[in-house]
């Protein structure tokens, strides 16, 4: 009898089950040990603690090594105690020999997801399958609680472009925190400009036919129609390559960006902004 549903024995038959693909779901710790290692039976206790206060945020599972050797070989265990933890059914992080609580638990807080990392996947999945209103609200949540928290000011910046929205998404761009998504971040904001722009919603009839070309691709922009400001730009381009300092090149960059490397659109017009520019 366990104490925890989330704790439990597992066995060469049930391994691929109860770690490998379980582990897809929740992060599972293997807790490689035998009867006779006396470090084993200081650090299980330790380990079974944890899994209780964690309620169902991690799963233990307990191996015996003598009882499963095979396993043992297969994840390279030279001395027990071991411990690996499990994510999408990789080993992803581990340790060897009996650790103080405090560097368990620390072991531990290392592996399991935030508040702020669900919350941050959650709003990625939202904007994987285009539910961009809803990922901007859950991107928002996010920063407000944490304005360095780069991901998510990413994630927010990138679900008001493909609104349209540029003049929020430049301020947030003008005080980017800083992180790995700061490149992405910098690729983005000549969108932003084009976007932010006064005027683009009711073009002036006077203005430079490149310019009003210009506003025209921003409000198809926000009207959600892609390809056909995709060959705005590139229109303005064919015209003139500098136009405005290189802006609509900057622009499409930015699209592509915001798209991301495989996306077919991103695929399409980087061929044709390459033959324009070359």
């Amino acid at each position: 009898m366990t104490l925890s549903e989330n704790i439990y024995d597992v066995t060469e038959a049930s391994f691929e089950q109860d770690v490998v693909m379980r582990s897809h779901e929740v992060p599972v710790l293997v807790d490689f040990w035998a009867e006779w290692c006396g470090p084993c039976r200081m650090l299980g206790p330790i380990l079974e603690r944890l899994a209780i206060e964690g309620g169902g945020e991690f799963e233990l599972a307990r191996l015996n090594v003598d009882d499963s050797p095979g396993l043992a070989v297969r994840y390279g265990v030279q001395g027990i105690p071991a411990v690996k933890a499990f994510r999408n059914g990789e080993v992803v992080a581990e340790f060897v020999g009996a650790q103080p609580e405090k560097r368990v638990r620390r072991f531990v807080d290392h592996l399991v997801p935030s508040q702020a990392d669900q919350e941050l996947a959650e709003a990625k999945s939202l904007q994987a399958t285009r539910h961009f209103s809803e990922a901007e609200q859950a991107f928002r949540q996010v920063w407000e609680a944490d304005d360095s928290n780069a991901a998510a000011a990413l994630g927010l910046v990138q679900s008001l472009l493909i609104q349209g929205m540029g003049e929020e998404a430049s301020q947030i761009l003008s005080a980017f925190p800083a992180g790995s998504e700061w490149a992405v971040a910098e690729r983005l904001k000549p969108l932003a400009t084009l976007l932010a722009e006064p005027g683009k919603s009711q073009p002036d009839q006077d203005e430079d036919p490149l310019q009003a070309q210009l506003h025209q691709a921003a409000n198809l922009i926000n009207r959600g129609n892609l390809p056909a400001a995709m060959d705005g730009l590139l229109g303005i381009l064919r015209v003139d390559k500098r136009y405005r300092q290189g802006l609509p090149k900057e622009a499409l960059l930015g699209l592509f960006a915001l798209l991301g490397d495989d996306d077919p659109l991103t695929r399409q017009y980087r061929d044709e902004l390459a033959s324009v520019l070359f």
